[in-house]
């Protein structure tokens, strides 16, 4: 008999702690027993674990990508507010606009159930998103490092809004795969030099989603010796000196656009000095590119590849829809 009482309490016991465990990222304003039927645990890319029974519904995103994927995966209708660089597709645009800086409240007042950042923006303004944390605000950092981890974060902002990514990841991949399955076919290969801003005559990491699509396009970097500013950067000094030393082996020259390096046209690029020297400047052969659809993680990355393709090899790809 005192056996059997022993073990009733270790059980109970045992109970006790695993519950005290697993309420500890309940919130305070949700039933604990409801909540515990369908739970779904996440970890982002801060190590923060958040548990939640249901999709979110109220959804703030602060990074165009989270913004521009949340609706190819269909839920749009979950967003309530998105930062000023959320301009894609046509209907972010529609939502109440929001920003990181400045006071908190705004968001706060906004009774979001979910903010979306990334890593960058809590290393820049840690008191804004502590702040909403504190409102009791759940806070979600997703953001890929590399192009190995994109699958996954698609697969959180789906498990977060209650959708399902497996059809258009295999899409996205179905696609990748068919350009570079042409592309190995091809024998003469075009050698590219990818800027991302003038400053420096930057270009792209080895290992960064520029480099990889140039590669996927069957394109042969230029700059593959590239080193990135820092681990946390896919930008890459190159230096004009280095560039113009390869003048007459670069067949082609991207520059991508956007905040970092406004658009800029060709006529602009002769007047660098030295630039005009270069093949691929001096033959007209250059493409400028938006940088949220081939440096951003996101399904239209697909899109830039194309786009690249195209550009290098017009007889074997047909010209690509517009990226937007």
């Amino acid at each position: 008999m005192k056996k059997i009482l022993r073990i009733l309490t270790c059980v109970l016991c045992l109970s006790s702690c695993v519950r005290q465990n697993s309420l500890k990222n309940v919130p305070e304003n949700v039933n604990a027993p409801e909540y515990y039927q369908n739970i779904v645990s996440i970890t982002d890319d801060e190590g923060n674990t958040i548990t939640f029974d249901k999709p979110f519904a109220r959804i703030i995103s602060f990074y165009s990508a989270h913004t521009e994927n949340l609706f190819t995966l269909g839920a749009g209708a979950s967003l309530i507010g998105g930062h000023s660089t959320c301009d894609y597709p046509p209907a972010a645009k529609d939502i109440p606009v929001f920003e990181y800086t400045g006071d908190p409240e705004y968001v706060i007042a906004a009774s979001p159930d979910l903010v979306l950042i990334r890593p960058f923006i809590r290393r820049h303004n840690p008191a804004y998103i502590t702040a909403l944390e504190k409102a009791g605000i759940p806070v979600v950092s997703l953001y890929p490092e590399s192009f190995d981890d994109f699958d996954e974060y698609i697969r959180r902002l789906a498990m977060l809004s209650g959708t399902n990514a497996e059809e258009k990841l295999d899409e996205f991949h179905t696609g990748l795969q068919n350009i570079k399955d042409k592309t190995s076919l091809i024998k003469n290969k075009q050698t590219v030099f990818f800027e991302t801003t003038e400053r420096e005559t930057r270009t792209s990491s080895p290992k960064s989603l520029p480099s990889l699509a140039i590669e996927i396009a069957g394109g042969v970097n230029a700059a593959k010796d590239a080193k990135s500013l820092n681990p946390l950067s896919s930008i890459a000094p190159y230096g004009t000196e280095k560039l113009l030393s390869q003048a007459e082996d670069i067949d082609a020259y991207i520059v991508q656009t956007g905040a970092m390096n406004p658009s800029k046209s060709i006529d602009d690029l002769r007047k660098r000095a030295g630039f005009s020297a270069i093949k691929a400047i001096r033959l007209g052969k250059v493409l400028f590119i938006d940088e949220k659809i081939i440096s951003s993680p996101v399904f239209r990355y697909l899109q830039g590849v194309k786009t690249i393709a195209h550009f290098l090899y017009p007889d074997e790809f047909n010209k690509p829809e517009d990226g937007g």
